[in-house]
């Protein structure tokens, strides 16, 4: 699961993450890893500097087919960046892990959530895979 490569992200330009799915990617870039939901953009400049894609779900990437389709996927990702950047907010690392896997488990079922590794939910929220461990 964790060997997906970059280069359709990177090469593709622009794709979207399918919206009418329970699906996403978790982009893992430098420092810390990024959720890109259900409609969300990935790709472009966005993620030139991505380093590792992890699928979430069964995954489903469409090409956009307009200029207000892509506008609106940008928000969409925006929206999830946002998300993930409330949960980093809190001082807590024990909390900032008890949310990221609370909403995961509000999205997607127990079976995906088993499968997803504790250094990428770790990433998203900048806590160690250890944190996301204790409150699995």
């Amino acid at each position: 699961m964790c060997d997906t490569p970059t280069e359709p992200i990177q090469l593709n330009g622009l794709l979207v993450v399918n919206g009418r799915r329970r699906n996403g990617l978790i982009l893992y870039k430098r420092y810390h890893a990024e959720f890109a939901g259900p409609g969300s953009v990935v790709g472009g400049v966005f993620d030139r500097d991505c380093q590792h894609v992890l699928p979430v779900g069964n995954l489903s990437l469409l090409y956009p087919e307009s200029a207000d389709e892509r506008r609106q996927a940008y928000l969409i990702r925006r929206q999830w960046i946002q998300l993930i950047g409330q949960i980093t907010k809190k001082s807590e690392p024990l909390q900032r892990a008890q949310m990221v896997v609370n909403q995961f488990e509000g999205f997607f079922d127990a079976e995906t959530i088993a499968q997803l590794p504790d250094e990428a939910l770790a990433l998203l929220v900048g806590v160690l895979p250890r944190t996301i461990r204790m409150v699995r």
